[in-house]
């Protein structure tokens, strides 16, 4: 009879041990960076909602790389558009990330820059796009130079998000994504 409760205590100790891990897939440094994306995004759609631009591209810019790609990811889903997330952060070819926005699914490319973004940068995510069949959002802190514009030409299916955009991406507002406001 004590064997028979301390068996059922077992296994209704592991079915609540599953039960409570089961949302904890990630890998831990992953779930770090989630939370440090989501305390920043609810600062800049909170009380620092006002801030100046320059403000808060300077937070932005301080952020770990791979916590601002988490929290690029975490403004989409605020959206309601879903995410798929890399199953690690190095190694992950060139994509940050995949959403989908009205039934296309778009490659997410996030870069923290200082200064103008790198023409060279724009242009591998380009030509991965190209090779995948796959259009790309571009989102960055920095500033788009006239090269990396012209460049842009030559890729109609790259979009960057940068300056405005961005900041109306992190704090909820309207962005255009091909002209369709999400």
């Amino acid at each position: 009879m004590i064997v028979e409760v301390g068996l059922w205590l077992v296994v209704v100790a592991i079915v609540l041990l599953a039960w409570f891990l089961r949302g904890s897939r990630a890998p831990l440094t992953h779930r770090w960076r989630r939370r440090q994306a989501r305390a920043m995004s609810r600062q800049l759609q909170g009380r620092d909602r006002s801030q100046p631009a320059v403000m808060a591209f300077a937070r932005l810019r301080r952020m770990d790389p791979l916590a601002f790609e988490e929290l690029l990811l975490e403004c989409f889903e605020r959206r309601a558009i879903k995410v798929t997330r890399n199953r690690r952060y190095t190694g992950d070819g060139g994509v940050d990330g995949r959403i989908r926005i009205c039934g296309e699914v778009w490659l997410i490319q996030a870069k923290r820059y200082a200064d103008t973004i790198r023409p060279e940068h724009v242009e591998a995510f380009a030509q991965l796009c190209a090779v995948k069949h796959i259009p790309g959002l571009f989102i960055h802190t920095g500033r788009t130079g006239p090269s990396t514009r012209k460049l842009l030409n030559r890729y109609p299916y790259i979009q960057i998000i940068s300056g405005d955009q961005l900041l109306a991406l992190i704090r909820g507002e309207p962005v255009f994504v091909r002209g369709e406001r999400i």
